[in-house]
């Protein structure tokens, strides 16, 4: 509780006591007003005060309006009592709400907490402690264990592990060494690192992720629009309602002017939109909050709501579902043993960068001597979209495609394994074929099994050709494949799912090849982000790491914090509402009329909070 709360829950301590001692003092009628009026300036005075600058700024209709009108005409109709008590317990409501408010602020602030405050950077021999603003690309920082990584580098002396869960939401260190980059905003945990810096402090990863999370209020969802409208709307037309309420039954009826006011006095307490104004941006900040503990950062509420909606979700493939890495999954040969087909291969291919050959290699590793060594393969030709040539311990190596076989005269079989086929020939005569697949990631069965748990149906989106796309859907279980895609006709493909879809269409890919499709999708998601300024500028919601079980995270997220959202709203509105007519036929009091207020906003505030609590979803 910060002084301002301490000093608001003084005053209403102090205005209670003095309420109390006026309650017990044997006055009555007008002689206990000074008594009553006392302790209802101590705890209302500053809200009375905020209605007339409201007033003289414009601003007439808002909750402090309301009550203040409520409990200045209690005091007119001689019911002083229940004037002090209803500016109590709104004051102690507004005092409830507001350090609900700034816990749940604070709570996200600390997830968020990963701003370096200096950077250790190697000047003229020296180590001279700096803002991170002020160091320039290329220099050289030093991370000591403990210390927070300032901007992103790339580690050019020592090895040690990196605490990532800041950013990632992943709780297992990842080991660095030479050569690897560091994030901004992640902590050095072992040892002394020396880095390498790569961009400034405003184009590091941890800028942009602050610069994310601040404006993310800005970009609201379509219920907290409606209810921020709905506010500007529903406070007049309840005063004049209430003004009604006071008027026309004692003009038609001749009774008691006071039984009316009184009622429309109760009527004004109810009314006021407290629970609704607050609860409901604190459901969709707890629920950013809460997403954000788990490496998922959300752009605004407008694209959690949308995500709540989802009905299909699009994948990329490579690097999304798959890891982007191939291996040898099948050797075919003919004439001869699979390791000495592999062996072939992999000395013809021994000196490619390409990552097929690179599979190959590590499959079936070779001397890392010259060609012209023995064991070694010499007059290695590159056939440019076929394969290559090489001379292997005499004797003359194909590998390559089916077109690099029919150039030979031969004739590969058809079926590709389900992968990547190399075909081999040797001295003419055809050998057989080794079939190198992406493998899937760990944890991509059970993204797709718990999006379909969630009733959202998977489609899969590559360039790659139709039997080894169908290899991974089926191995991973998704839904629908569509194939043989240029980056071009991922965008097209898309856009025929967004017409014939129930509800919204999300994209996940890379966040760096499939930009345009984030950005055509209902809601992009940027997947294995850490690091990547294209993936935070292109999608409406960024993943921190490379997991796909992030994306149905993501959804279960955002469909609890639109339940709790709605939950608030039915809530708030139905006991209002019954309240609101009961108070109209003369059955509901003023004490009645306090708890539908304050009650209902402090139930609904305690509400919202839960959205920050997303441990459990998994």
């Amino acid at each position: 509780m910060t002084k301002r709360h301490k000093r608001t829950l003084a005053r209403i301590l102090a205005a209670f006591v003095l309420f109390i001692a006026a309650e017990l003092i044997p006055l009555e009628g007008v002689w206990k007003l000074p008594l009553f009026l006392v302790p209802y300036l101590l705890a209302g005075g500053d809200v009375l005060w905020h209605s007339v600058e409201n007033i003289a700024h414009g601003q007439i209709f808002d909750e402090k309006f309301l009550m203040s009108v409520a409990t200045i005409g209690a005091f007119a109709t001689g019911e002083y009592a229940e004037g002090v008590a209803v500016m109590l317990f709104y004051q102690v409501g507004e005092l409830f709400q507001s350090v609900a408010v700034g816990k749940s602020r604070k709570s996200i602030a600390a997830l968020m907490d990963i701003r370096p405050e200096y950077a250790n950077v190697l000047r003229d021999g020296e180590t001279v402690e700096v803002d991170p603003e002020e160091v320039r690309v290329g220099e050289t920082v030093i991370i000591r264990p403990g210390e927070r990584i300032p901007l992103d580098c790339t580690v050019t002396e020592g090895s040690g592990s990196v605490n990532t869960a800041a950013i990632t939401g992943e709780s297992v260190p990842r080991d660095v060494a030479v050569g690897d980059g560091l994030v901004s905003g992640t902590i050095n945990l072992n040892s002394v690192l020396r880095a390498r810096v790569d961009s400034v402090y405003a184009e590091s990863t941890v800028a942009r992720i602050l610069d994310l999370v601040e404006n993310s209020s800005e970009r609201k969802a379509k219920t907290e629009n409606f209810i921020t409208r709905f506010a500007r709307y529903y406070t007049p037309a309840v005063v004049f309602a209430a003004l009604a309420l006071a008027l026309v039954p004692p003009l038609l009826t001749a009774e008691p002017w006071t039984k009316w006011i009184h009622r429309a006095l109760v009527f004004l307490v109810v009314s006021c939109p407290c629970a609704l104004v607050i609860s409901v941006p604190l459901s969709f900040f707890g629920g950013i909050g809460g997403a954000s503990k788990r490496g998922i950062l959300v752009k605004g509420s407008n694209y959690l709501e949308a995500l709540s909606r989802v009905k299909t979700v699009v994948f990329d493939k490579t690097g999304t579902l798959t890891e982007g890495s191939f291996r040898v999954t099948s050797v075919e040969p003919v004439g001869m043993a699979a390791d000495e087909l592999l062996s072939l291969a992999a000395r013809a291919e021994a000196y490619s960068t390409h990552p097929i050959a690179r599979a190959i290699v590590a499959a079936a590793p070779v001397s890392e001597s010259g060609p012209s060594e023995e064991g070694g393969a010499a007059d290695i030709e590159e056939l440019a979209g076929q394969g290559v040539r090489a001379s292997v311990d005499g004797r003359t190596v194909l590998a390559g495609n089916a077109r690099l076989m029919a150039s030979a005269g031969l004739t590969a079989p058809e079926g590709d394994g389900g992968g990547t086929v190399v075909f081999l020939a040797v001295d003419g005569a055809y050998a057989g074929r080794v079939v190198i697949s992406d493998e899937p990631k760990a944890d991509a069965w059970s993204a797709i099994d718990r999006l379909r748990a969630l009733g959202v149906r998977t489609v899969m989106l590559t360039g790659d050709r139709a039997a080894s796309a169908r290899a991974v859907a089926g191995e991973l279980g998704v839904d629908e494949v569509l194939s043989d895609l240029m980056p071009q006709d991922k965008v097209s493909a898309l856009e025929k799912l967004l017409e014939g879809a129930d509800g919204s269409v999300a994209f996940v890919g890379d966040g760096i090849n499939d930009a345009p499709v984030l950005t055509r999708a209902d809601v992009g998601l940027a997947m294995g982000a850490l690091g990547s300024d294209a993936a935070i500028e292109a999608a409406d919601m960024v993943l921190m790491d490379d997991r796909p079980s992030r994306v149905p995270e993501a959804v279960a997220i955002s469909k609890r914090t639109m339940a709790i959202v709605w939950q608030n709203i039915v809530f708030a509105l139905a006991v209002k509402l019954l309240i609101l007519v009961l108070g109209a036929f003369g059955y509901a009091d003023m004490w009645l009329a306090v708890f539908a207020d304050v009650g209902v906003a402090v139930l609904a505030i305690l509400n919202a909070l839960r959205a920050m609590n997303v441990e459990h979803l998994k």
